[in-house]
Parts: C-alpha cells; sequence; structure tokens
C-alpha cells in the first residue's frame, strides 16, 4: 500500500510538471513571436531572460525563499555543456521565428522525438517500440509535405529551426542525466544554466554587432507601453519556461519533456493559423501539418503506453516478492 501511495504521488507530480510545461512552452512560442516581429535582436533578448533568472533565483536564495544552493565550481564545470547546447537551442529558435512561421515552427520541432530517440539508441537506452518507429516517420513525413506547401518558404529560417532541433535533443538528454546523477533540483540547474549562459551571450551579442544599438533601440521601444507588456511576459515566462522544463525533464524523462512539446503543438499550430499572421493556407501545407500532427499524437499514445506498462510490472513483480 506504501508503494502503491507513493507511485501515485510520483504520478501526480510528474503529470502536474508536463502539463505546467505543455502550457508554458505553447504561451512562449507566441510571445517571443510577438516580441520579435517588433524588436528583431533576439539575442539580446535572450540575454534579458537569463539575466533576470539569475537575478531572481539569487535574491531568492538570499532572501530565503528558496533552498538552491550557491555556485560550486566542480558542478558549473558539469553543467556547462548544458548551458551551451541550451542557449544554442533558444538562440537559433528566436532567429528562425523571424523567417518561418508558427505552424511549420512546430512542425519542424515535432522532429525533437526523433533526434532524441537516436540519441537514446547511440546513449544505450535500447531499441525503440514498433509503434514508435512507425509513429515517427510518420511525422518527419508530414514536416516534408508542409514545408512542400509553405509558399513564405524560408531556407535559411528552416536551416536555423533544424539546427534547433539538434541542439534541443542534447541538452534534454544531458539535463535528464544530470539531475539523476547529481541530485540536483530543477531551480539549482537552472541557476546554474542562467548564470553560465551570461558570459557566453554577453560575448555573442557583441561579436555579432547586437550591441550596443539592441540597447539604445530596446529602450525606445520600451516607451511604447504594449511592447513593454509583450517584453515584460516574454521575461517572466522564460523563468517559468525554464523551471517546468527542467522540472518535467527531471522528473519524467527527456523523452517525456519532447511528448509533452509535441502534444502542445497540436494547439499552437491550431491558433497560429488565426493568430500574429504570416501563414498562407495551402492544401499541400494544411495536409503534411495534419499528417505531422497525427504522428506526434501516435507517437506521444505510444509512449504513454509503454510507460504505463512499466508501473504495472513493477508493481507485480512487488507483490510477487512479498508472496
Amino acid at each position: 500500500m506504501e508503494v502503491q501511495a507513493e507511485m501515485e504521488a510520483s504520478s501526480s507530480i510528474s503529470l502536474v510538471a508536463a502539463v505546467s510545461y505543455g502550457i508554458a512552452s505553447m504561451a512562449m512560442v507566441f510571445i517571443n513571436k510577438a516580441v520579435i516581429m517588433q524588436y528583431p535582436h533576439s539575442m539580446t533578448v535572450l540575454t534579458l531572460q537569463q539575466l533576470v533568472t539569475s537575478l531572481l533565483i539569487h535574491f531568492g536564495r538570499r532572501m530565503g525563499y528558496t533552498r538552491a544552493k550557491g555556485i560550486d565550481l566542480a558542478t558549473a564545470k558539469k553543467l556547462l555543456p548544458v548551458s551551451i547546447f541550451y542557449n544554442a537551442n533558444v538562440a537559433f529558435a528566436l532567429a528562425s521565428l523571424k523567417g518561418v512561421n508558427i505552424p511549420m515552427y512546430i512542425a519542424i520541432k515535432r522532429l525533437t522525438p526523433l533526434a532524441v530517440l537516436i540519441a537514446g539508441v547511440l546513449f544505450g537506452k535500447g531499441k525503440p517500440t514498433t509503434q514508435v518507429a512507425l509513429s515517427v516517420p510518420l511525422t518527419a513525413a508530414g514536416c516534408v509535405i508542409a514545408a512542400l506547401g509553405d509558399f513564405s518558404f524560408d531556407l535559411f529560417g528552416y536551416g536555423l529551426a533544424l539546427t534547433s532541433v539538434f541542439f534541443q535533443t542534447m541538452y534534454l538528454v544531458l539535463v535528464e542525466k544530470s539531475g539523476a546523477e547529481d541530485g540536483l533540483s530543477s531551480i539549482e540547474i537552472m541557476f546554474y544554466n542562467s548564470f553560465l549562459s551570461l558570459p557566453f551571450l554577453s560575448f555573442l551579442i557583441i561579436v555579432t554587432g547586437e550591441f550596443p544599438n539592441s540597447l539604445s533601440l530596446l529602450l525606445a521601444k520600451c516607451s511604447y507601453l504594449p511592447f513593454l507588456v509583450i517584453l515584460v511576459l516574454s521575461l517572466v515566462m522564460g523563468i517559468v519556461l525554464n523551471f517546468t522544463m527542467f522540472l518535467c525533464t527531471i522528473v519524467n524523462s527527456a523523452l517525456t519533456t519532447t511528448i509533452v512539446g509535441v502534444l502542445k503543438g497540436v494547439g499552437s499550430t491550431t491558433l497560429g493559423f488565426v493568430l500574429l499572421g504570416g501563414v498562407e493556407v495551402h492544401a499541400l501545407n494544411v495536409s503534411g501539418l495534419v499528417v505531422n500532427t497525427a504522428g506526434g499524437v501516435w507517437y506521444s499514445y505510444a509512449k504513454y503506453r509503454q510507460k504505463k506498462a512499466k508501473p504495472a510490472k513493477l508493481m507485480s513483480d512487488l507483490e510477487a516478492h512479498k508472496k
């Protein structure tokens, strides 16, 4: 009974983490798109998000609102690759939103489960089930079909989005491994990630020429109240998204986080056709997105069935052991 109660509590935490990440992730796509449409300096936006996150956690720790530990040099070295891959993912994703509409952006990002599965096989997690192996190519095929019908096709934007998929895969795998091996909480990983990001991002905005022009433009834009509201929302949701993403990856797995990303993409794709503009509806484009979404849902269902079967087996093994 105690084991069953613990499993139910763990399932509740896993569900809350997954749902929270899904909502935050869906909202963040539209908020970032709205910001980038008015303010093209995506790297500066990312730097601000990480700076606000670092300061918030630091002062929260000093004031006793969080039990997150201070910076440890050995842990920082271990998490440096996580920070690099994370920032590379977000930087490429933000840059791709300049030339890729939201439905197609989400379709491309649905290729992440394929990359995570390949990474899982390479890292010795074993081969996927038949349903998973069939659903992933269907998702990829839908993405290709949709791209053929995308009148606003931007090769450079597509390349940036695909590069973002690679980096997202790498940091999700590393976050799962770091949280499991080092016993770090989601807030601690988020703190290390944002802190380690600042030197890297500061260097990039200077090298790319964004700074200091981006700062003067930002100050000018902030005098316009609607933009200021969107920018503040972007900074707040950046913190929420990072926290829920790391929490979901730690209490569930990297694969679960990608599944949630696929499912939230169903709603985002639908909303993307009517919000913020930039989408020309075409039969081939819509058909591809439908196939892409169907593959994503099938994949998610297959992984849900696979995960659901494991606790049942565990319970039967425990009961057999008691007998």
